[in-house]
């Protein structure tokens, strides 16, 4: 999901002047060559819905960390019969106290398909060059699995006894809408398992201001991803008698789903603003100097600043943070090229602004089409209501705390995903669930769900440093 996030915090500072590169980190207890055979295993392992098994991922995740010493009663492996290939892995370290909850450590296994004839290289071979991992899931979201299996196993290499339970949840069906969502299957199947205080999950991190930090780029920006919308399909659908094309009339079936759609593209969701967003257009606004960044201040300081709101909407990034959002996605519609159509449809694909429900925009839509002939229905699967986890000061202060250390002189900005994580799995059943800072991309997504994806080396081997540090500092 991480590429959903590139163009967000990069439009909001890319115009500040670049600031310092992060400083060079050591790793103090060793173990990067380690480290990278457990990350080129998972990144070979093909992990698409088509062809690959994130049961297999996960069962090669759970023999390194049986082989660091976790015990078989501290490893759970897990799929359904009807999906078998789908599974998963939950791994807990007991922490000594009696009473503070556990924190969780979720990521997903699963990655997006990639054809090796549209590929310069072999996507699922981990290819070094230049300074860069290339291969399909060496940022989306192989990085972090892998760097949250390493920590584990860290600790228990050094004897680490944590405060609190550590528990790592590694699931399948991210990058799939119709797919088996493990993190959904656990949040309603095995509470108890991943029950926790809070977890940590992709979504977070920095943006360069267009080159790589090792060729000469600077770091601009940290952010922490609190909150995202939810997602929802919604299904606009006409129905007609249709006849002969030799006699057509005004009522058609692709005629008045046409005009709904005309409706949808004009119509505005009402602005609204979370703590999230408001703390993030006032810290990046601050940092801007021009006149998207003034707006920015201004809707934060005054919601209701129409000059200021117009300004935004100039940008589809703030625009989108600013409301709900709904577009056509896919249409389809008669049956003859010689008949008046019977019926027509469209897909609507909706970003929902945090604490609304399905159902909700759901009844707006229908009120915006103002017509009876066209039906809105929701298309499944459906998905919880998205709630904004707190900014809780002692969840968000270690991050920053340790993000001054790591990037000395980068802002670290809080900012609500305008697309999805499995986070909103985990909201619905009361874990609030952060994205955290760490490694960092290019502004032009490093291939992420595209061609080619890479990760600067020196990104992986930073973020593997500080998530490290981020987890020993919530336990210890």
């Amino acid at each position: 999901m991480r590429k959903l996030l590139t163009g967000v915090i990069s439009a909001a500072l890319l115009s500040s002047p670049a600031l310092a590169a992060p400083a060079a980190k050591t790793d103090p207890y060793g173990g990067e060559e380690a480290f990278r055979s457990l990350y080129k295993e998972l990144v070979e392992t093909n992990t698409t819905l088509s062809s690959g098994s994130c049961t297999l991922a996960a069962e090669r995740m759970a023999a390194r960390l049986k082989a660091a010493g976790f015990t078989d009663d501290q490893l759970t492996l897990f799929a359904t019969p009807e999906k078998p290939k789908e599974g998963g892995l939950v791994a807990v370290m007991p922490g000594t106290s009696k009473t503070e909850k556990p924190i969780l450590l979720l990521a997903h296994l699963d990655v997006v398909e990639a054809k090796r004839e549209d590929w310069v290289r072999d996507p699922f071979t981990l290819i070094e060059e230049n300074g860069y991992f290339y291969a399909r899931g060496t940022v989306d979201d192989k990085a972090m699995a892998a760097a949250w299996t390493d920590t584990l196993i860290r600790f228990k290499q050094e004897g680490f006894k944590p405060r609190r339970t550590v528990k790592l949840a590694l699931t399948c069906g991210e990058e799939t809408t119709y797919a088996f969502n493990g993190a959904e299957w656990l949040a309603n199947n095995k509470r108890d398992l991943i029950d926790a205080a809070y977890a940590l999950n992709e979504g977070g991190g920095g943006r360069t201001n267009g080159k790589g930090v090792s060729e000469g780029g600077k770091l601009v920006v940290e952010s922490i991803q609190v909150g995202e919308k939810g997602v929802q399909n919604y299904r606009f659908e006409t129905r007609n008698p249709g006849g002969h094309s030799s006699i057509p009339v005004r009522d058609n079936a692709i005629y008045q789903l046409a005009a709904a759609l005309v409706k949808l593209q004009n119509y505005d969701f009402k602005l609204e603003l979370s703590d999230t967003t408001r703390a993030f257009f006032a810290k990046a606004g601050a940092a801007r100097n021009d006149d998207l960044g003034k707006a920015m201040q201004a809707i934060a300081a005054n919601p209701a600043d129409t000059a200021a709101e117009a300004v935004l909407n100039t940008d589809r990034t703030f625009h989108s943070m600013l409301r709900t959002t709904c577009v056509a996605t896919l249409i389809d519609g008669g049956h003859a090229n010689n008949a008046l159509p019977q019926r027509s449809g469209a897909n609507v694909n909706c970003r929902i602004f945090p604490g609304h429900s399905v159902e909700e925009v759901q009844k707006e839509l229908q009120a915006v089409v103002a017509d009876a002939g066209v039906t809105v229905t929701l298309a499944p699967p459906l998905r919880p209501i998205a709630k904004t986890p707190p900014m809780d000061p002692a969840i968000i202060g270690p991050m920053e705390k340790l993000a001054a250390k790591y990037f000395p002189g980068v802002p670290v900005v809080p900012t609500m995903s305008t697309g999805a994580t499995d986070a909103v799995f985990l909201g619905a059943v009361g874990i609030p669930t952060y994205g955290v800072p760490g490694s960092w991309g290019n502004p032009d997504g490093n291939g992420v769900h595209g061609l080619n994806e890479r990760i600067e080396i020196k990104s992986l081997m930073t973020g593997r440093a500080y998530l490290y540090e981020l987890v020993k500092a919530y336990t210890k």
